[in-house]
């Protein structure tokens, strides 16, 4: 009996000494689950309650009837969507547009997060920064109305000093060959000095150690970045293109739209364009949500393909 009452005894202390431990654990951290709160809230609001709306994907919605007042049609819309004609260009001008980004951009801030890392003169490097991390704060209306008034065929700047140079204007905005060349060399200019930046985060977390012993092994300079530089940007770069992928088919609606006319229209229309022009314009709401609904199990499937990959190589992944 006496080591039965001890025993439950030494338990209840335990207990309290857990329960107080507990509490105090929790006490420390509020501070910062205040700051994962507003984040938290984000995500729930404008991330995880309109997954509800993706119903309507499977109904002829009516916005006077609401979601349970309209009729359910099935898989109607996915295969009004397969069978529309212009599917397989949206389809192709999509990855043509995604691929340009994944193989062309991509690469830009890991090179460029690179060659900062290697300058030595400090105000240089911070005025080199600065110089790069500007254009992300430009919208996209300004890139592309500067771009349009520079290139102008009939009174453009730069298509006029090349005419008086005696070469031939370019139709930049008009020319369907130049369009993917002309996104692709924006979004370089505007994104890659802002997306370098977590290259240059991963970067500084580097062991300045390991330089020092690969100098002292007489290591140049491209081979410390090869053998030290690279390594350590690797699980970054995988986790960055796994992420990446999920938008595939994602291509910049508004930077798309405003580069697109009726001249560059075959190479310039996507699901984000289409989406717009049917969906809002013409009210087409259930449909174009199964245009997206669509665009989303890609992205969903290609983001499960390549994190099995990069287990199978054994990197962590994204989850």
């Amino acid at each position: 009996m006496i080591l039965q009452s001890t025993v439950a005894r030494t338990e209840n202390i335990r207990s309290k000494t857990g329960s107080r431990s507990r509490w105090y654990e929790w006490k420390r951290g509020l501070p910062v689950y205040l700051m994962l709160l507003p984040g938290l809230l984000f995500f729930i609001v404008f991330k995880y309650v309109p997954m509800g709306g993706i119903a309507i994907a499977f109904q002829e919605y009516d916005p006077f009837e609401g979601f349970l007042g309209s009729p359910w049609v099935g898989l109607q819309h996915f295969e009004a969507l397969f069978r529309d004609p212009d599917f397989w260009m949206l389809f192709r001008n999509t990855l043509l547009i995604s691929g340009i980004n994944l193989f062309f951009f991509f690469p830009v801030p890991i090179i460029l997060a690179v060659l900062l890392n290697e300058v030595r003169v400090s105000w240089f490097k911070k005025g080199a920064q600065t110089l790069l991390y500007v254009p992300h704060f430009l919208s996209w209306v300004v890139i592309v109305s500067l771009t349009a008034l520079l290139f102008s065929t009939q009174d453009g700047g730069i298509n006029n000093l090349l005419s008086t140079w005696g070469y031939e204007r370019i139709e930049l905005m008009t020319n369907p060959h130049y369009f993917r060349w002309l996104y692709l060399f924006q979004v370089i200019w505007k994104e890659a000095g802002w997306s370098a930046i977590i290259f240059l985060a991963a970067l500084a977390s580097v062991d300045p150690t390991l330089y020092e012993a690969a100098r002292v092994d007489g290591a140049s300079r491209l081979r410390q970045i090869w053998h030290i530089n690279l390594p350590a940007l690797r699980s970054t770069i995988i986790i960055l293109f796994i992420l990446r992928l999920g938008h595939v088919m994602d291509t910049g609606f508004e930077h798309i739209l405003l580069l697109q006319n009726a001249l560059n229209l075959q190479v310039s229309e996507v699901f984000d364009t289409y989406v717009y022009r049917v969906g809002i314009t013409q009210a087409e709401f259930s449909y174009t949500t199964a245009v997206g609904l669509f665009k989303s199990i890609i992205g969903l499937f290609l983001v499960y393909l390549a994190n099995q990959a990069s287990r199978k190589i054994g990197e962590e992944g994204v989850y």
